[in-house]
């Protein structure tokens, strides 16, 4: 488990609050906002969307939806080799994971982010929970539940967790390599 680096390197932090996407030397955000979903396009080709998983249901759906809609506007998809295929079904694998997580180890998911740049795709999703997502270990591949985190530490870069001080909840971040 990665908490030791709560950004990837070259990134400048986490945003700030209320930002629509882009950080604080980005241009503006272009896009549109409708429905909880935030369309942002940061700067130095940065696409960053958000879903706001406020009083929707069946969320896991939803956000795996979202995320192949954005996986298809960023050209993840349709894939034309096994590889870029691949890459974009563990990009969803892993948004259902961290978002299932939320749901049943937390309050339920407040929102996702997906970041996308040249190299690496950044999925970020919001709880109010106080708990750490963590492996199970030992890891027992043939019983049933608890392999979220043990999936996404396999297919992601990195992953890990970032709190703010006096913010109740948490945001698990996990990065995944963009397809050769």
């Amino acid at each position: 488990m990665s908490t030791t680096r709560p950004y990837p390197p070259g990134d400048r932090g986490p945003e700030p609050s209320g930002a629509s996407g882009a950080s604080e030397k980005d241009p503006p955000a272009t896009g549109a906002s409708d429905g909880g979903v935030a369309v942002s396009s940061g700067g130095r080709g940065r696409q960053v969307r958000r879903l706001d998983f406020d009083g929707e249901s069946g969320v896991v759906p939803l956000a795996r939806d979202f995320t192949r809609q954005a996986l298809y506007a960023w050209g993840w998809l349709p894939a034309a080799t096994a590889d870029q295929r691949a890459a974009a079904e563990d990009v969803l694998l892993v948004v259902s994971e961290l978002v299932t997580n939320a749901c049943l180890h937390a309050e339920g998911p407040d929102e996702l982010w997906i970041t996308c740049d040249n190299k690496v795709i950044r999925i970020e999703v919001s709880d109010k929970g106080t708990g750490q997502p963590a492996p199970r270990t030992p890891h027992r591949a043939g019983r049933p539940g608890g392999h979220g985190m043990f999936i996404v530490q396999r297919l992601c870069l990195d992953w890990g967790v970032v709190r703010i001080p006096g913010v109740s909840g948490k945001k698990v971040w996990a990065e995944l390599g963009a397809p050769a």
